[in-house]
């Protein structure tokens, strides 16, 4: 199956959407539906409940359950404060949310409280960037207190579908912005969901398979299989495991029956180029540990290189930490997604 292809559908009566490259499962998003845990982006009017002590933060009260802020200064206890939801927390623990809130669409991103007009930098062509910044400059120029990013897919979208994206965030943020004031806690908006999501940040593609039997006329039911299993092939021989524990994830790099010299380096660097869409669509963040197998610690900088390549277009925010004392390999990875094994297992 050549081509770009993304495939809407529903596991366990979950929303869920695939996106498959030429037959390969490049993403994949799966609706936490009932659980008890908002979706990243996901805009709440939350009341300040007390100062965490240690960290400079802020507790704050969410319609059901708690939040923290990372910065309280300036902010005392019941003062309504509109914020947003950064990502999953680990059971227990409060949500993480930011007060920089930002209204995110296909083509536009509306930023309040960062005024300035700007055109993504992946946008290269003079004649588009001057296009899409005279659209901006009308639709949204009169703005004071907010900022306007257009992003790369506006590139090849009309401008009338780039006009109204821009009037149908500016006008989202507008009503949002004016509920701060209130004395309660309340959800204002919900965060997207997999297929809105698959919409406005996939870009172009071949087939939008937007219909009931989709996921098994595209196969997507054996692709998204192995994302429940530890074990990933890798080319040649080599193979690694992949094994979330409650304190990090484990990856395991071996070389399989491959006995030559170069075979570590070899499937260390398979593993690097594979990584991050293993992580990304069995959604796994939070910290990470690399057991890679034996190789010259003179490689070391060309395996740094090639981990920083394929990291760098992954949507995921994602720090590349070092080696430890051990030689294993460290990344701290943003919980941006639930991980998807147990939702696929039930």
């Amino acid at each position: 199956m050549k081509g770009r292809v993304a495939a809407l559908g529903q596991i366990s009566g979950r929303a869920a959407a695939a996106l498959v490259v030429d037959g390969k499962l490049e993403d994949f998003l799966i609706d936490p539906q009932n659980d008890k845990c908002p979706a990243p982006g996901t805009i709440f009017r939350a009341i300040c409940d007390r100062p965490f002590k240690g960290q400079g933060g802020m507790m704050l009260r969410l319609p059901s359950g708690s939040a923290f802020l990372r910065t309280a200064k300036g902010l005392r206890p019941g003062q309504p404060l509109i914020v947003q939801v950064t990502g999953y927390s680990e059971a227990g623990k409060a949500i993480p949310v930011t007060s920089r809130i930002l209204f995110k669409s296909k083509y536009a991103i509306v930023t309040p409280g960062a005024p300035g007009i700007n055109v993504s930098r992946s946008i290269k062509d003079d004649d588009i960037r001057v296009r899409l910044l005279d659209i901006a400059d009308e639709m949204f120029g009169d703005a004071k207190d907010a900022g306007l990013i257009i992003r790369s897919l506006a590139a090849d979208a009309s401008d009338d579908d780039v006009a109204d994206d821009i009037a149908a965030m500016a006008g989202l943020a507008s009503a949002v912005l004016s509920d701060a004031d209130g004395t309660s806690a309340e959800l204002l908006v919900d965060g997207a969901d997999p297929h809105t999501l698959a919409w406005r940040d996939w870009g172009s593609v071949d087939a939008f398979a937007d219909y009931e039997d989709a996921f098994s006329d595209y196969g997507i039911p054996d692709l998204i299989e192995t994302l429940t299993m530890a074990h990933v092939p890798l080319p040649g021989s080599a193979y690694a495991f992949i094994e979330p524990t409650r304190a990090l994830v484990a990856v395991d790099v071996n070389t399989g029956n491959d006995t030559s010299p170069a075979a570590g380096l070899k499937a260390n660097i398979a593993l690097a180029r594979e990584l991050p869409r293993q992580l990304r669509c069995r959604g796994i963040g939070g910290q990470v540990t690399i057991d890679f197998a034996p190789f010259a610690k003179k490689d070391r900088r060309q395996l740094e290189q090639v981990l920083k390549s394929a990291f760098r277009t992954d949507p995921i925010e994602t720090a590349l930490v070092g080696w430890t004392p051990l030689g294993h390999f460290e990344i701290q990875r943003k919980r941006g997604r639930l991980p998807v094994e147990e939702y696929l297992q039930k």
